[in-house]
């Protein structure tokens, strides 16, 4: 199976990299390819800039999409919603095929450094994503970044773990199914 996994951060310190990270240690049997939004810089969406045509970068995220099978992301959560620069990315592609996500099953995951865990960002993308394509399978919400999660460990809350794990062996299932 083909992962395509991403954190919807630029930041060097993505805590919802590590996140990625640390769901994709119950793949390692599959193909992982996991992306860094760095790699697709665009200018900011505007119709004025559409009409001279489209960033490669749109292209090539599209493209990395269609060749996964699944994808798993974390989506950061700026001012209670998507981060400027994934809402950019998202917005590019979206205007060259509005079913961005392809169909394809996703397991979409959110933390932050609050009580909520990336709860806002989450639930605009519970809504939206599947208009645009996303065949939402199971989601999983971190509270508490900082107080959860060890660089070295993981997930150090044993409920938190155990949702987790459970939320990825239904993933799994749900798709070879």
């Amino acid at each position: 199976m083909k992962i395509l996994a991403f954190a919807g951060s630029t930041s060097s310190t993505s805590i919802n990299k590590e996140l990625v990270k640390l769901a994709l240690k119950d793949f390692q049997d599959d193909e992982i390819n996991l992306i860094d939004l760095n790699d697709f810089d665009m200018p900011v969406f505007s119709v004025d800039r559409e009409k001279k045509g489209f960033p490669d970068q749109a292209y090539h995220f599209l493209k990395v999409i269609e060749d996964c099978d699944v994808i798993v992301c974390s989506l950061a959560e700026h001012n209670r919603s998507y981060s400027a620069a994934f809402k950019n990315i998202f917005d590019w592609a979206s205007r060259i095929n509005v079913k961005v996500f392809q169909n394809k099953p996703m397991l979409l995951m959110s933390t932050s450094p609050g009580g909520y865990g990336g709860g806002n960002v989450m639930n605009t993308a519970k809504t939206f994503f599947p208009n645009f394509g996303a065949d939402i399978k199971n989601t999983f919400s971190l509270p508490k970044f900082y107080e959860n999660f060890d660089l070295e460990s993981g997930i150090i809350n044993p409920e938190m773990l155990a949702e987790l794990k459970d939320k990825i062996e239904n993933f799994k299932y749900q798709i070879k199914n």
